[in-house]
C-alpha cells in the first residue's frame, strides 16, 4: 500500500532541488571546493512538518563517507513548505534560531512581517500584491459585482482580506465572502453552493487550494450549477491535479495570475530517468513508483491486486504532470531558492573584508558557519539566472511582484491548457501595472453613460444602483459618474446631458419673422405719412388744408415719421447707444406729435371763440404762440431725457433668471423712475389733448376736426393704457415687441384719424374742398 496523500507536484518540486544541487555542484564557478547536500522530510501532515522543523534545528547525524567517523550537522538553509499555513506554524520555531526559510509557494502577506518572522524569504511574490491584482483585474473587465471564496486559512483569510480592501479602493463590490476547508462537513460545502445558486454575481473570485476547489467544484457538478467566471489564485490555477475531480470542466475559462513559466534545461531528462535503484531507500520515489506504474516493487502481499514491477518501466514512456516540464512555473521558484542559497554561501566564502554585511563591513568565518550568518549574505543576495531573470529580495524578504494573467481553456487528461492573456508588475506605476485583452463583464447594475449618475438603491450594496438622467443645467462626462456638475452661468447642458454649450442669445432680430414684420410695418407707416405730406404740401392752397392748420399738420406729419421709424431702434442687437437711443428717440418723438395735435386742438377752439362778437381770443394763440408751445412741451421731455441718460442712462443686460436654458439680451431701464417720467408725461398731454378735443367735438363746423382728434386720442389712450400691463407681464423678446406695437398702434391711430378723412376730401370729393363748404354751418 502506498502513501495516501503522494502529491506529483511536491514529489516535482523535491526532484527540482535534487537537480539544482547537482547542477551547482558541477558548477567550478559556483561555490568551487565546496559541495551542498540535502535533506527531504515528509510534509504529509501538520505534526510531520513540526518534527521535521525540530530535526532541522537540533541537527541530524551525518557519517562521512570513506572514514569511520559521524558529526552531527545542522541545516544552513531550509526550502519550503508550500504551504502558507504549515509555514506560518514551523516558521514560529525556526524563527527564534534564525535559521533562513526560502518558500517557493507561501504566498500569505503575514510572512512578510519582518518582526515575527525574521528569517523568512520567498521566490514567490506575496499576496499581497496578488490581491491588489485581482482587484485591478475585475474593475478593468467591468466586473463590479462578484462573489469570493477562501481558504479559512492564513493563505484564505489574508489573501481574500487583502482582496477585499483592494476591491473596495477600486469600487468593486463583494455580495459574498464564504471561507470553508476541505475537512469541513459536506453540509457546509452545501451551504457555499446554495449562496452561489442564490446569488446574482457571475464572477467568483477565489483564494484557494487546489484541494478546496476540486471539493467545491465537485458539488457544483452534483447539482448542475454552472455558468460562472473563475477568478483564481495561483495556488489552483495551474495545478493538473484538478483534472481528477468531478465537474472540473466547470473551471474552463476560469482566469487568474500565476508567476511566469520558465525553462530549466535539463530537468526533463533528469526527472525522466528517475528510477528506484538510484535512491534505495527513498521511500517517496518508492511510493511514486508504485503510483505511476500501478505495480508493486516488493512481492504483493494479499488482497493487493497490483502485478510486481519486472525492471521494463521507465518514465520515458509516461506522459503525467511529473514528467511534464513545459509549464515551469513554481518549479522554477524552487530552482530559484536552491540557487539563492547557494549564491548567498558563495558570497561568505569569497566575501573581502570591508565589504561583508555585518558590522564595519566585516565578513563571516568560513571554519563554522551558523545559519544566521547565511541570514545575512542572503538579504544581500542579487544574481541572475541562465533564463536571466534577475534574483533578490526586498526588505521584507519578498520577491518582486510580476505575474502572468492566464486563461485556462482546455482540459486533458492530467494537464490543464492555460493562455497567457497579459500580465502584471506591481512595480510600475497605477493605471500601468496591468496589461489585459478583453472579457466577458458581470455587474449588478450597468455602467451609468455620461449625462447619467449613479443613484443608490435603498436597502442594496454600492454596486447596485440607478442610472438617473442629470438635471436641466447639469452633466456628467464620464462613465459612472457619481455626481452631476452645474454648467456655469453662462452654459447649459446638451440634450446628452455629457457637456456644457453656450446659452442661447435671444433677442428681438431683424432675420426673425417678428422682426420682420415689425419692421415692413413700420417702413409702411412712415412711407404712408411722407405720402400724405406730399398730398397736402400739393394742396396746400386749398381750403381744407389751410383751415386746418398747415403749419402743425406738416409738422405732425414729419413727428409721425420719426415715430414710425424709432420703432427699428428697438429691433436688432441691443448695445450701449441703441439702448439710449431707443427710449429718448421714443419718448421726443411721441412729445413732439402729441404737442402738436395739442396744438391744433387749441387752435380748433380758439378759432370757435373768435367768431364771437367782440372775442379776439385769436391774438392770444397766433402762429407764433403755437410753435412756442410745441416747442416748450418737447423741450420738456428734452430735459427728462437728459437727466435720465445723465442720472442712470439705459444700458444692454443680459437676463439669465427669465429662462434657466437661454440669455435674454434686453435694454435695461437703468433708472426706473427715467423710464416712467417719459411714459407719465407722454400719458399726461394725451390726457389733456383728449379732454380739450372731447370739449370741442360738437362745435358747428362742417368739418370738425375735434372730432377726429378725439377719436385719435381716445385710440392713443386705449393703446398705452393696454401696453402697461402687457409689457409688464411678457416675457424676454416679447417685451420690445409690445413696445413697438403700441408705438405703431398708436402712430397709426392719429395718422388715420387725423388725415385719412382729409386725403379722403382732397383726392375723392374735390367739390367739398372749398371755402364755402367749410364755413357752412350744419344745420339740425
Amino acid at each position: 500500500m502506498w502513501h495516501i496523500c503522494l502529491n506529483y507536484r511536491e514529489f516535482k518540486f523535491a526532484q527540482t532541488v535534487i537537480y539544482a544541487i547537482e547542477e551547482i555542484n558541477k558548477n567550478p564557478t559556483l561555490l568551487p571546493q565546496h559541495r551542498l547536500g540535502y535533506r527531504i522530510y515528509n510534509a504529509c501532515g501538520y505534526s510531520n512538518i513540526l518534527r521535521s522543523a525540530m530535526a532541522l534545528v537540533n541537527g541530524v547525524e551525518h557519517v562521512t563517507e570513506g572514514k569511520n567517523c559521524s558529526k552531527t550537522v545542522r541545516a544552513q538553509a531550509i526550502i519550503g513548505h508550500s504551504g502558507s499555513s504549515p509555514t506560518v506554524g514551523f516558521m514560529r520555531i525556526i524563527g527564534r534560531f534564525h535559521v533562513p526559510v526560502i518558500s517557493h509557494f507561501a504566498t500569505c502577506p503575514c510572512l512578510s512581517n519582518r518582526k515575527e518572522f525574521p528569517s523568512f524569504f520567498r521566490t514567490i511574490p506575496s499576496d499581497y500584491y496578488q490581491s491588489r491584482a485581482m482587484a485591478q483585474l475585475v474593475k478593468h473587465f467591468g466586473w463590479t459585482w462578484v462573489g469570493a471564496i477562501s481558504n479559512a486559512n492564513y493563505y484564505g483569510i489574508n489573501g481574500m482580506a487583502g482582496f477585499v480592501r483592494a476591491a473596495k479602493e477600486e469600487g468593486v463590490c463583494i455580495e459574498y465572502n464564504k471561507a470553508f476547508e476541505s475537512t469541513n462537513p459536506e453540509h457546509s460545502v452545501r451551504q457555499i453552493v446554495d449562496v452561489i445558486r442564490n446569488s446574482t454575481s457571475k464572477v467568483v473570485v477565489t483564494f484557494m487550494s487546489h484541494r478546496e476547489i476540486k471539493v467545491l467544484v465537485a458539488e457544483l457538478h452534483k447539482q448542475n450549477i454552472s455558468g460562472l467566471q473563475w477568478v483564481g489564485s495561483e495556488a489552483w490555477l495551474t495545478d493538473d491535479s484538478l483534472t481528477d475531480s468531478e465537474g472540473h470542466t466547470f473551471l474552463i475559462g476560469s482566469i487568474g495570475f500565476t508567476v511566469s513559466k520558465a525553462q530549466i534545461p535539463g530537468l526533463g531528462p533528469f526527472l525522466q530517468n528517475l528510477h528506484p535503484s538510484q535512491y534505495p531507500n527513498s521511500l517517496f520515489l518508492r511510493d511514486f513508483w508504485e503510483s505511476v506504474f500501478v505495480c508493486s516493487l516488493n512481492p504483493p502481499m494479499e488482497n493487493d491486486d497490483r502485478k510486481q514491477c519486472n525492471g521494463s518501466e521507465h518514465l520515458r514512456n509516461v506522459n503525467n504532470q511529473f514528467t511534464d516540464v513545459s509549464e515551469l512555473r513554481f518549479t522554477y521558484n524552487v530552482y530559484k531558492a536552491v540557487y539563492a542559497v547557494a549564491h548567498a554561501l558563495h558570497n561568505l566564502h569569497t566575501c573581502q573584508p570591508g565589504k561583508g554585511p555585518f558590522i564595519n563591513g566585516t565578513c563571516a568565518g568560513t571554519t563554522k558557519i551558523q545559519p544566521w550568518q547565511i541570514l545575512q549574505y542572503l538579504q544581500q543576495v542579487n544574481f541572475s539566472t541562465k533564463q536571466g531573470e534577475n534574483v533578490y529580495f526586498d526588505e521584507q524578504g519578498d520577491s518582486p511582484a510580476r505575474y502572468d494573467l492566464i486563461n485556462l481553456q482546455n482540459v486533458h487528461k492530467g494537464t490543464m491548457e492555460v493562455v497567457k492573456i497579459g500580465h502584471y508588475d506591481g512595480f510600475l506605476p497605477k493605471g500601468q501595472q496591468l496589461k489585459i485583452r478583453n472579457v466577458p463583464v458581470s455587474v449588478c447594475s450597468k455602467s451609468c453613460r455620461p449625462g447619467t449618475r449613479k443613484a443608490l438603491q435603498k436597502g442594496k450594496p454600492v454596486c447596485c444602483y440607478q442610472c438617473i438622467p442629470c438635471g436641466a443645467g447639469e452633466i456628467s462626462n464620464t462613465t459612472d459618474a457619481s455626481d452631476c456638475l452645474k454648467c456655469p452661468p453662462t452654459y447649459w447642458s446638451n440634450w446628452k446631458g455629457d457637456q456644457c454649450v453656450l446659452k442661447t442669445i435671444e433677442f428681438l432680430s431683424y432675420n426673425e419673422v417678428m422682426g420682420i414684420i415689425l419692421t415692413f410695418i413700420s417702413l409702411l407707416g412712415a412711407s404712408l405719412t411722407m405720402l400724405i405730406a406730399v398730398i397736402f404740401c400739393q394742396h396746400r392752397h386749398t381750403p381744407i388744408v389751410k383751415s386746418n392748420n398747415s403749419e402743425l399738420s406738416f409738422l405732425l406729419l414729419f413727428s409721425l415719421t420719426l415715430c414710425f421709424l424709432c420703432s427699428l431702434t428697438f429691433i436688432g442687437r441691443p448695445s450701449e447707444w441703441s439702448c439710449m437711443l431707443r427710449h429718448t428717440a421714443f419718448g421726443i418723438t411721441f412729445v413732439l406729435c402729441i404737442s402738436c395735435v395739442l396744438g391744433k386742438t387749441i387752435v380748433v377752439l380758439m378759432a370757435f371763440r373768435a367768431t364771437l362778437p367782440g372775442s379776439n381770443v385769436m391774438k392770444w394763440f397766433g402762429p407764433l404762440q403755437q410753435r412756442l408751445s410745441v416747442f416748450g412741451f418737447t423741450l420738456i421731455q428734452v430735459l427728462i431725457c437728459v437727466l435720465w441718460l445723465t442720472i442712470s442712462p439705459p444700458f444692454p443686460y443680459q437676463n439669465m433668471n427669465l429662462y434657466p436654458d437661454r440669455i435674454i439680451l434686453e435694454c435695461h431701464a437703468g433708472s426706473a423712475i427715467g423710464f416712467w417720467a417719459i411714459l407719465g408725461y407722454i400719458g399726461l398731454l394725451a390726457l389733456l389733448c383728449f379732454i380739450l378735443a372731447f370739449l370741442a367735438r360738437k362745435l358747428p363746423d362742417n368739418f370738425n376736426e375735434a372730432k377726429f382728434i378725439t377719436f385719435s386720442m381716445l385710440i392713443f389712450c386705449a393703446v398705452w393704457i393696454t401696453f402697461i400691463p402687457a409689457y409688464v407681464s411678457s416675457p424676454g423678446k416679447f417685451t420690445v415687441a409690445v413696445e413697438i406695437f403700441a408705438i405703431l398702434a398708436s402712430s397709426f391711430g392719429l395718422l388715420f384719424c387725423i388725415f385719412i378723412p382729409k386725403c379722403y376730401v382732397i383726392i375723392c370729393r374735390p367739390d367739398e374742398n372749398t371755402r364755402k363748404h367749410i364755413m357752412r354751418k350744419n344745420v339740425h
